[in-house]
């Protein structure tokens, strides 16, 4: 073994790869287990993309074969079943991940400087991640895919002067057919590896501006530890929970994720009574529900999604370390994730005046919680030194305003 991997260090540099980027790369040692997750992304992203093209060999993106091809799935290819519940319920714990690593993120405010583009990658992925998720809600062409996908679809003719043409090249056709399912097939296919070339850039701004930690403050150099052992084996840990819940909704409740009326062949005839999209996107759903104008419902679900990418401009707080020193920004934080809960309960149910109220209101906040950031952010700066901080986070601010002037200096 020593001779071969001696061999490619003589014609790769293998050995260094992996003891400056993996096992040997300097980490906090203070770092938490909600660091745990951006691990889990990447385990959970393996494990779609190999249960989806065990999927593809034997699935047929034909609207008479569609559904059917995934019954051939389930009842006749070995161990079919385990691979269609695997990549169904991945699908959801991809999202429960990606939003944890999210609000992780967000209360220890980590798209402060240095980290706008390791941030903004990010925000890239989520894209991505959505558009693979509706892409693939289509493939099993049920009466829910068939409808979410007719729903979706014709929010593009909101488009100013071009929306009608948009919509017909999304579907292929004036109506959804057979060319739909087919482009969606592929670009479900191929979009989970153009997000796999974006996890590489994310880790490559991760890693060149280092990881966060729940203080803020970058740690000495006698202060970290190497990934391996320590963070190796509490990864590990952490996807040993994680695989608990996982297989249990896998082996034991694994329609759980899966509408019933999914079940049901497509008919474009019969609409169903209440529509409604995956849980990960009842949030935004709500969002544009209550906007009463198509137009100005979709602009408010799309800004809902992008406004993150502003939150480096938005947050002019200079204080690291996020809510952990911040009261009024945990405040805000707390309020948001209330916010995000109530409008995925209001996504969830059929529209009705209450609840539309409730849902408008909702909405109001989330909209309002993110224009307030920046004055309560900058006046919660002043407030947090004039009272007094711990003398190591007052230090790191020193030497960040240094830092700075030095660079503006040069």
């Amino acid at each position: 073994m020593s001779r071969m991997v001696d061999w490619i260090d003589r014609r790769f540099p293998l050995s260094h790869f992996i003891n400056k980027e993996l096992t040997g790369y300097p980490t906090p040692r203070n770092l938490s287990s909600w660091w745990n997750f951006g691990f889990l992304a990447g385990f959970v992203l393996l494990l779609q993309v190999l249960s989806g093209i065990f999927l593809a060999m034997h699935y047929k993106p034909d609207a008479q074969l569609a559904l059917g091809s995934v019954e051939h799935i389930m009842r006749e290819v070995n161990y079919g079943w385990l691979i269609r519940y695997m990549h169904s319920t991945g699908g959801s714990a991809f999202f429960a991940i990606i939003y944890i690593h999210m609000a992780r993120s967000l209360y220890y405010a980590c798209y402060h400087k240095p980290r706008e583009l390791m941030w903004w990658s990010g925000q890239v992925l989520l894209l991505m991640l959505m558009a693979t998720a509706f892409m693939g809600y289509l493939l099993p062409w049920g009466q829910m895919s068939y409808w979410g996908a007719q729903v979706i679809t014709n929010l593009f003719r909101a488009t100013p002067f071009f929306g009608d043409q948009i919509v017909v090249w999304l579907r292929g056709g004036f109506t959804i057919g057979d060319d739909t399912l087919s482009r969606f097939f592929v670009l479900h296919y191929l979009f989970p590896f153009l997000i796999m070339g974006m996890v590489f850039i994310h880790l490559i701004a991760l890693h060149y501006v280092k990881s966060s930690n729940p203080t803020g403050i970058e740690l000495a150099k006698n202060e970290q530890i190497t990934f391996h052992p320590y963070f190796t084996i509490k990864d590990l840990y952490g996807l040993g929970l994680f695989l608990i819940i996982y297989c249990y909704f896998v082996f034991f409740n694994p329609d759980f994720f899966i509408e019933a009326n999914n079940n049901i062949p497509a008919n474009p005839l019969k609409t169903p009574s209440h529509i409604e999209p995956e849980w990960y996107f009842l949030p935004f759903y709500a969002i544009l529900r209550s906007i009463p104008d198509l137009l100005g419902g979709v602009i408010a679900m799309s800004l809902s999604v992008m406004i993150f990418a502003a939150l480096p401009f938005l947050d002019r707080c200079k204080i690291p370390g996020g809510a952990r020193y911040r009261p009024v920004y945990r405040t805000l934080f707390y309020l948001f994730m209330v916010d995000i809960l109530v409008l995925g309960y209001v996504g969830a149910q059929p529209p009705n005046g209450v609840l539309m109220q409730v849902g408008q209101a909702a909405t109001f906040i989330y909209f309002l919680l993110f224009s307030l950031l920046p004055f309560i952010s900058r006046k919660e700066e002043k407030w947090l030194l004039a009272k007094g901080l711990p003398p190591a986070v007052l230090a790191f601010m020193e030497e960040e305003a240094a830092r700075e002037s030095g660079r503006k200096k040069s």
